[in-house]
């Protein structure tokens, strides 16, 4: 490490900071097995990341061979395709935006199961439909192999500081193993029941945050409207009854709160079109189970309509903005 040290005052910055990463990474990773991991976007990549940190080789790809450079450069090996992760790791996280995708990587023509081991943990952290889940466990085990849903939650600070919730259902036998490689990116990591029960609880989840969402910006925009400073009554709603995450944690109006999607034009974050798809799965499973979700549909609606009109890759807690316009008022 002196010898970094001492080489660092000639190499740039992030240079530097990747060879003092290897260094302090390489005796940990010589004593721990590959870990597969595909899907390097805005999730996966700092996931990924807070494996490499404690230690486990990691062998990745993604459908855009851009997204695994800065993996890549903390000493990442990146392979072709799915099929080649699964030849050279039995242990394989998938952090992907759809049931389709999850369909392709893992059934595809180069899919993980084309090449799976015997004896193989495959975990996937995709939010999808818990049948998809179900689907792709079955298939598994046709291989030889064992899968476990596990989805996220937290977003992409939490991915990036390696505090996210995993919500995991699978074989409870398997649930030690998975729970090894989860602590790495995540400070809670609870099981849940069999596969498919994680997806069922991030769904239920992201429906209450949806509508949670909503109601806050509505608050927000009508105080503001009423003449109150928004920091202000942020301070107050969050000292009473009506404090919620989307107050404290993730205010959706500009100048409230630094560090969020709304001090920086509801860039990064979880997207408003990936809100309208967990919606969506809320509302066939909602049909599914004969549930009344009357809000839950309201939410997703106003998500729909969001992306028509331009908000697709925004981060949802722009439902603000998008109000303030419907509102007839100028953009914040």
């Amino acid at each position: 490490m002196a010898a970094v040290l001492r080489v660092s005052r000639f190499l740039p910055g992030r240079f530097c900071k990747h060879v003092a990463f290897a260094v302090m990474s390489s005796r940990s990773m010589a004593s721990k097995t590959p870990v597969g991991f595909i899907g390097l976007g805005n999730m996966g990549n700092p996931m990924a990341k807070n494996l490499l940190k404690h230690g486990y080789p990691i062998i990745a790809t993604d459908v855009f061979p851009e997204s695994c450079k800065e993996v890549q450069e903390l000493g990442a090996q990146i392979v072709d395709n799915p099929a080649d992760v699964a030849e050279k790791a039995d242990r394989i996280i998938t952090m992907l935006p759809s049931s389709p995708n999850v369909i392709e990587v893992y059934t595809g023509a180069n899919g993980i199961l084309k090449k799976v081991k015997k004896g193989s943990l495959l975990i996937d952290s995709s939010t999808i439909d818990p049948t998809v889940s179900k689907e792709m466990a079955a298939a598994a085990e046709k291989m030889g192999a064992v899968l476990m849903d596990a989805p996220v939650s937290g977003g992409v600070g939490a991915a990036s500081s390696g505090k996210l919730t995993f919500m995991v259902g699978g074989a409870e036998e398997e649930f030690t193993a998975a729970k090894e490689l989860l602590s790495c990116m995540g400070t809670n990591v609870i099981y849940c029941g069999q596969v498919g029960t994680g997806q069922a609880v991030k769904i239920c989840n992201n429906m209450l945050l949806a509508i949670g969402m909503i109601g806050t910006s509505e608050t927000m925009n009508l105080g503001i409207r009423l003449g109150l400073d928004p920091k202000l009554l942020t301070k107050i709603l969050n000292m009473s009854s009506g404090r919620c995450w989307s107050s404290e944690v993730y205010n959706p109006v500009p100048g409230v709160m630094e560090g969020v999607p709304s001090a920086n034009n509801y860039q990064g974050g979880f997207g408003s079109l990936l809100m309208v798809k967990d919606l969506g799965l809320a509302q066939n499973t909602a049909t599914n189970t004969k549930t009344p979700v009357p809000l839950g549909s309201m939410a997703h609606q106003i998500y729909r309509m969001m992306c028509a009109r331009g908000y697709a890759n925004k981060d949802f807690s722009s439902v603000f903005q998008f109000l303030r316009e419907e509102d007839g008022q100028q953009q914040q």
